[in-house]
């Protein structure tokens, strides 16, 4: 078993750092991440530079890879060629903030297995939540738990290529967690605002600022079952199609000009 360990936040993040570690009993474990910060940058593939791979060492001297694209890269990197053994499986995280709702769409953690997902490997997202006190500093201890039990069933189960998991863990200790939920997408809220600002050289900058987003305690979703203090392990489909309205939009008369419909359409 070869699990390659990917993030959003940078190779030396410490959250990296304990889901390798969470993973070596499992399998081999190869690191290929971004060589910096790249969070909420969402799926990005680099297509206009050539991207640099460099060894590094994590912090508890175990070798790694870092990259100077984006966490996406990295993953079809590693795939492509870069890594000389097959994948069987890619964990991206431990994200030190949730990834729930609509966050999936902006997040490098999350869009990390949606790339190996698109080249029929499995993929795993981890995160978790936050304190509001940042003085406070932050403990992977859970996480790393629950990564190591996600995974050992996940192989257990043989479950297939394209299978993409986005495991959410609440803020408290492994011994207090009510147990796991297998949930569909909540509704998250967002409370962004634009500032302006003067640019250096003279002309109107805008920086998007605002509160941390909160969301909708619906039960069976990402979000409720983080309430209630249960781990949240959500399926993501990467077919975006809404089928509920393929059937309403076939019945507009689209062409103003008298065109046919395409055929099998009505």
């Amino acid at each position: 078993m070869h699990i390659l360990v990917t993030n959003d936040d940078g190779v030396h993040a410490p959250g990296l750092l304990a889901l390798a570690q969470a993973m070596r009993p499992l399998g081999k474990v190869t690191v290929l991440a971004p060589d910096r910060n790249w969070s909420v940058t969402g799926h990005i593939k680099t297509m206009n530079r050539p991207l640099r791979v460099t060894k590094t060492t994590l912090a508890d001297g175990t070798p790694a890879l870092a990259c100077d694209g984006a966490p996406s890269d990295c993953v079809a990197l590693a795939h492509l060629g870069v890594l000389k053994e097959e994948i069987d499986l890619v964990v991206s995280g431990i994200n030190p903030t949730v990834n729930v709702g609509y966050d999936l769409t902006y997040s490098g953690t999350v869009t990390s297995a949606m790339e190996a997902a698109i080249w029929g490997i499995r993929g795993i997202a981890f995160s978790q939540e936050s304190s509001n006190d940042r003085s406070v500093t932050v403990s992977y201890n859970t996480t790393r738990q629950v990564a190591t039990e996600v995974v050992s069933r996940f192989l257990e189960h043989d479950l297939p290529a394209h299978l993409l998991l986005n495991v959410n863990v609440p803020l408290r200790p492994y011994a207090e967690l009510r147990g796991y939920q297998v949930t569909r997408q909540g509704e998250r809220i967002y409370h962004d605002r634009v500032e302006e600002a003067p640019c250096e050289d003279g002309a109107t900058c805008y920086r998007i600022t605002g509160k941390f987003p909160t969301g909708v305690p619906h039960p069976g979703t990402d979000i409720g079952a983080l309430a209630e203090g249960y781990v949240s392990i959500m399926p993501v489909l990467l077919d975006l199609t809404d089928a509920n309205w393929l059937e309403p939009l076939q019945k507009i008369d689209w062409a103003a000009d008298g065109k046919q419909p395409a055929a099998g359409q009505p």
